[in-house]
């Protein structure tokens, strides 16, 4: 067969114009979407959410003196928001100037109430803090070698502690307590308790909560994360409680002996889960429970993922697999963590097991026991 009349060599056929338009079309609503994200950043970071929330309805003068902000800038993000469906106008007719505006209380519930399983504000801050670094992210992914969590700042950093922040406050200690074996374990009197990536520590204070009779120690390789912690458990009043450690979960001291070690939300970041496995299999008791919370993400790959899928790749592309990557000799697990990537590590690190949890209905989450 000459190269010419080859199979591979003939032009692709000419796309279905319908499915152009179709796509042409997703894509506008994707930056739609991704203008609509900044803009909830911009009045999330700005105050004006917060401002309409309480002093509302505004003008765009009452806006800027409440805030502090420039007039006219605050004037092109009312007429956005109304634009976009996320602010109603009370006097649509009247000149700009004298306009005012108010936030629904869906919407406050959502942009403002920080206690509120349904406050996503956070998820826009986390998104532009990865947009900030698309140049590194970009070099990366040309060159290899990754970008570390502090280099997202602030806002990759708030973010990540604010948008789990309600369901470790309302939902944890109910969650756990609904497993009575594990519960039975948490009650001990005397309960020494680690929580291994801790963050903020809005799950170790939870912990604490939920366990009078337990102290907490949190451990996390982010300094600026654990004065952030310090401070918010001196707040909630367990200080006394709960300790502090800049130590990586892989140098977890063999001799702790925990009752129980939890991981929420951060193996699939860390670049030696194994061997973080293996020193809390270390540390805890042969009678204690070591728990892992990590994403809900389906149990093999498919092509036509839904929600959870998206937006864990969205995290793992742009956030988690870029921070894991940026320490040599990682494995990069990435966000998408699939049960049988976790029961792997688990096995290599000495468990004999991992054993879902039936806890449901926690944010996107899934909780794994590993069985010593």
């Amino acid at each position: 067969m000459d190269s010419d009349d080859r199979p591979d060599d003939r032009p692709e056929a000419e796309p279905d114009p319908a499915d152009v338009a179709a796509f042409a079309e997703r894509l506008f609503a994707s930056v739609l979407g991704a203008f609509e994200t900044l803009s909830i950043h911009v009045g999330d970071r700005m105050g004006w959410y917060r401002a309409l929330a309480e002093h509302g309805p505004l003008d765009p003068g009452g806006l800027a003196a409440a805030t502090g902000s420039q007039e006219r800038y605050a004037r092109e993000w009312l007429e956005q928001q109304a634009v976009n469906g996320l602010l109603e106008v009370e006097n649509a007719e009247a000149a700009a100037s004298d306009r005012r505006y108010r936030l629904p209380a869906a919407q406050a519930t959502v942009l403002t109430d920080r206690g509120s399983l349904d406050h996503l504000a956070p998820l826009a801050r986390m998104f532009a803090g990865a947009a900030a670094r698309i140049d590194d992210l970009l070099e990366v992914y040309r060159t290899g070698g990754g970008v570390p969590w502090d280099a997202y700042g602030a806002d990759g950093r708030d973010a990540q502690g604010d948008v789990n922040r309600p369901w470790f406050d309302h939902r944890l200690a109910d969650a756990l307590a609904s497993v009575p074996e594990l519960h039975a374990v948490l009650s001990r009197p005397g309960a020494r308790i680690a929580d291994v990536g801790c963050g903020h520590a809005w799950s170790t204070i939870a912990l604490a909560r939920a366990y009078p009779q337990a102290t907490v120690d949190g451990y996390d390789v982010d300094a600026p994360s654990l004065d952030a912690a310090r401070a918010h458990a001196a707040e909630a009043g367990v200080a006394d409680r709960v300790g502090f450690h800049l130590v990586a979960g892989e140098d977890l001291a063999e001799a702790s002996a925990y009752d129980v070690a939890f991981v929420f939300e951060a193996l699939h970041d860390m670049p030696r889960p194994v061997e973080v496995l293996d020193a809390i299999r270390r540390a805890v008791r042969d009678d204690g429970a070591v728990v892992i919370m990590d994403e809900a993400v389906a149990e093999e790959f498919a092509p036509d993922g839904d929600e959870v899928e998206r937006i864990m790749y969205g995290y793992s592309l742009f956030l988690c697999l870029p921070d894991s990557l940026s320490t040599p000799g990682s494995v990069g697990t990435g966000t998408v963590m699939r049960p049988a990537v976790l029961e792997r590590y688990a096995t290599d690190a000495g468990f004999s097991a991992a054993r879902v949890l039936p806890i449901e209905d926690f944010a996107f989450f899934r909780f794994t026991r590993l069985v010593h």
